[in-house]
């Protein structure tokens, strides 16, 4: 369903004998709407960071600018990679597969 956002990787996990795979997403788009989130800081100067300077220390209530995204289906946000955004249609297909492990946010 989404074939330009993410690539599939087979996994064996010994004793297991169901198909497993790791999904890894390639797509990163700057999309995350600072005024709509509740609350976006950003690492400064004083933090004494350099290497995370200007990226997102936290993000709280994220939102996204969905004129952004594109044609995105699956992708992660630029400068808060610890989020997964997923389209309605994919979040659909994957309750319908009875994933596990995961739980969805509107954002």
């Amino acid at each position: 369903m989404a074939p330009n956002d993410v690539q599939l990787i087979p996994v064996d996990i010994n004793g297991c004998p169901d198909e497993y795979l790791i999904l890894v997403a390639t797509r990163l788009v700057r999309c995350i709407d600072d005024e709509a989130s509740e609350e976006v800081l950003y690492w400064k100067p004083e933090d004494e960071r350099p290497d995370k300077l200007g990226m997102y220390r936290s993000v709280f209530g994220m939102r996204i600018d969905p004129t952004k995204v594109g044609d995105a289906k699956v992708f992660r946000t630029w400068g808060w990679s610890g989020v997964l955004v997923v389209s309605e249609d994919i979040k659909a297909a994957l309750e319908r597969a009875n994933i596990t492990g995961a739980a969805f946010e509107e954002v």
